[in-house]
């Protein structure tokens, strides 16, 4: 069998491009729990979330930046010198960073790899971090050149959390110690930063503040984007022609950050991935689905930070999981995780997985309620959604249907039966039946509960308050599958749910059909009354397993949906022409808060689009797949290997919010795989 992983190779052109143009690419590494090294292509530190090494540490804590930047310099024979990355120094040539020298950017296997060419010198740069582990190694080597260089590395340090401003003082007392390894502390400091050398090299003291670092894309975002870093000194590499240097950096104690060279680490990861392509299904395992196959692992992550709920796990024989919402700044949502549950784990044959955190995701339920999120650094979950619960029985649902895992199921039935019975008497926040017509509605002042969640200070943008449309196609879902897990379990109870799904679909079908316009309501019953905004929301009438809209209405909806909605990178979250319509998701954060669900593209939205589309043309894959053939196209771009959060609601359909969103590789890899083609 040949290796999987030789032919998943993703190449930026870089050698004509601008370095802006450049910059507006990102790249991103991950560690399985919540770590990550990330910053701009060519080098540049654009955002308060990148750093070489942004560790996941113990709550309270959560994600620090403990490594921000590292200026590197090729230092050749006779005094000359380039600049890779960084702020200029003196007596060096300034080079824009990757200007004029990057020759090469790839992916190979998701793991970035940079070509720099200078004075006849061929030097080549990856980055990787260990599973599991706060550790990030990059390694260099001289592919070519006619004698030795000396590569000049300035690291550069602002120990913060990673959401906090850049304009935060710099922590009093940094200093650098020496013993096996160099480590960098300070007063307060959230953990010790290690540095380790492997191959031929010095360090030299230097110690000084930098001149402050300007962060574009946080100026754009209206906060604060000029931060001052603190570095010891210069770590010297000295590359022989065809030989390799690398530097190790890390939080973990000495032993285990020590236990492997960076290039056993980069063989030992590449192993990892390869196991990964061949735990899926075998359409995965070349092409762009194997790219999102390893795209999809960077969101999959055992959370150290909830010790508790960590050694709960491991007494009970089991291991804690869950799912990262997207990078870089979300955390695991409960909603979110439900949806792209199916694609990251079902999809790339992590059925475990999938199973760990159905089984973790459980154990958090409140009133009837699953977690909408866990905020970074906290132990305890937020429980203001409507939606994550229902998408609970989605999940679970797809993942018995899955694997056949009747003992699992049996376990969950209690706390789904419980869940349903909640939301019948009524829970927290408004949410529970109406006794009156059997559908179920939310609402709470000052509180956003569907996944349309924008909030800024006390606005809420879109409270959708009332009886919600995807809501009740949620809810008659869940009570289908319910009564189908009583009765295959042979539990009493499964007639009781049938006829609770049956009047919540004859309600549903005589009060949410919004006849003049051919499409669904969005909400109905709301404070300002029934809402005809055209919403994707509707499509889930369709596109769920147990649909709850007429059969004989779906074309309508669906060449509204089509018409108004459907874009090449995913579906609007409002018809253009609405009053409230947004055109571009861009500005500081009223601004962006107030386009998030006013017309912003969500690229997520595609799957359930084209589940609902499927059911109108069960047998035509190659229709199905032009859905999909811009948002592949959209690997090269943004968060280079992965899919953008959002996008503008028109051309050129700029990508915008995480670069790397999970329900949004979740739902294109699902389909994608769907249409049996790589």
């Amino acid at each position: 069998m040949n290796d999987p992983l030789e032919a998943i190779v993703r190449a930026v052109p870089v050698a004509a491009a601008p370095p802006a143009a450049l910059a507006e690419r990102e790249w991103l590494v991950t560690n399985g729990i919540g770590g990550y090294a990330s910053a701009s292509l060519p080098g540049l530190v654009t955002r308060k979330y990148h750093g070489l090494l942004v560790a996941a540490l113990p709550n309270p804590l959560g994600r620090v930046v403990m490594l921000n930047h590292l200026v590197e310099n090729l230092a050749l024979p006779g005094g000359g010198g380039v600049q890779l990355s960084g702020e200029e120094l003196p007596g060096r040539r300034l080079l824009l960073p990757g200007a004029g020298h990057l020759r090469e950017f790839r992916l190979e296997a998701g793991q970035p790899v940079w070509v720099f060419e200078v004075d006849g010198n061929l030097l080549e740069k990856r980055v990787a971090m260990p599973h599991q582990q706060n550790t990030t190694v990059i390694l260099y080597r001289l592919l070519q050149g006619p004698s030795p260089v000396s590569l000049e590395l300035r690291p550069a340090v602002h120990f913060r959390h990673y959401g906090h401003d850049v304009t935060e003082p710099l922590q009093a007392g940094y200093r650098l110690t020496q013993a096996e390894v160099y480590e960098i502390a300070c007063a307060d400091a959230p953990a010790v930063l290690r540095l380790g050398i492997s191959g031929e090299g010095s360090f030299s003291l230097d110690e000084r503040e930098l001149e402050e670092l300007y962060y574009r894309r946080e100026e754009e975002r209206g906060y604060g984007h000029r931060g001052r870093l603190w570095s010891p000194g210069i770590l010297s590499l000295r590359l022989m022609p065809g030989a390799a240097a690398g530097l190790t950096v890390s939080t973990e104690p000495l032993d285990i950050m020590l236990a492997l060279t960076p290039a056993e680490v980069i063989a030992a990861e590449q192993e990892r991935r390869r196991r990964l392509l061949r735990s899926a299904p075998p359409v995965a395992w070349q092409g762009r689905a194997a790219e999102l196959v390893l795209a999809a692992d960077q969101f999959v992550v055992t959370p150290v930070g909830r010790r508790r709920d960590a050694a709960r796990a491991a007494a009970e024989g089991d291991e804690i999981r869950s799912l990262i919402a997207g990078y870089h700044w979300f955390t695991d949502w409960g909603r979110d995780t439900m949806i792209s549950l199916e694609g990251l784990t079902l999809t790339t044959g992590r059925a475990r997985e999938a199973g760990s955190i159905l089984r973790t995701f459980s154990h958090y339920v409140r009133d009837g309620l699953l977690p909408n999120m866990f905020p970074d650094g906290s132990n305890e979950g937020l429980y203001h959604t409507a939606d994550a619960t229902l998408w609970f029985f989605h999940a679970v649902d797809r993942y018995h249907q899955a694997t056949g895992d009747d003992a699992l199921l049996a376990r969950l039935l209690p706390t789904m039966t419980d869940i349903a019975e909640r939301h019948l008497e009524g829970t927290r926040f408004g949410i529970g039946v109406d006794p009156g017509d059997g559908l179920l509605r939310q609402g709470a002042e000052g509180f956003q509960l569907t996944w349309m969640d924008a909030k800024c200070g006390d606005w809420v943008v879109t409270p959708r308050r009332g009886k919600a449309v995807e809501i009740n196609a949620l809810w008659y879902n869940a009570l289908r599958v319910l009564e189908g897990w009583v009765r295959h379990l042979g539990a009493p109870g499964a007639e009781v749910w049938a006829g609770h799904a049956a009047r919540a679909r004859e309600s549903f079908n005589r009060r949410f059909w919004y006849g003049p316009g051919g499409y669904l309501y969005d909400v109905v019953d709301g404070p300002e009354g029934d809402s005809t905004e055209c919403r994707p929301n509707q499509v889930f009438a369709i596109s769920l397993a147990h649909p709850v809209l007429e059969r004989e209405r779906w074309a309508s909806v669906l060449q509204v949906v089509e018409e108004r909605l459907v874009t090449p990178v995913g579906l609007r979250s409002l018809a253009p022409g609405s009053e409230r319509y947004a055109s571009r998701y861009f500005g500081d954060l009223r601004e962006r808060d107030g386009a998030y669900h006013q017309g912003t593209v969500w690229a997520w939205l595609i799957g359930p689009w084209m589940d609902a589309w499927r059911k109108l043309h069960p047998d035509d894959n190659a229709g199905a797949r032009r859905w999909l053939a811009a948002l592949l196209d959209h690997l090269d771009d943004f968060g280079v290997g992965s899919i953008a959060e959002v996008f503008d609601a028109e051309p050129p359909y700029t990508p915008r919010g995480c670069i790397a969103q999970a329900w949004s590789v979740a739902e294109v890899l699902r389909q994608l795989v769907a249409c049996g083609e790589a």
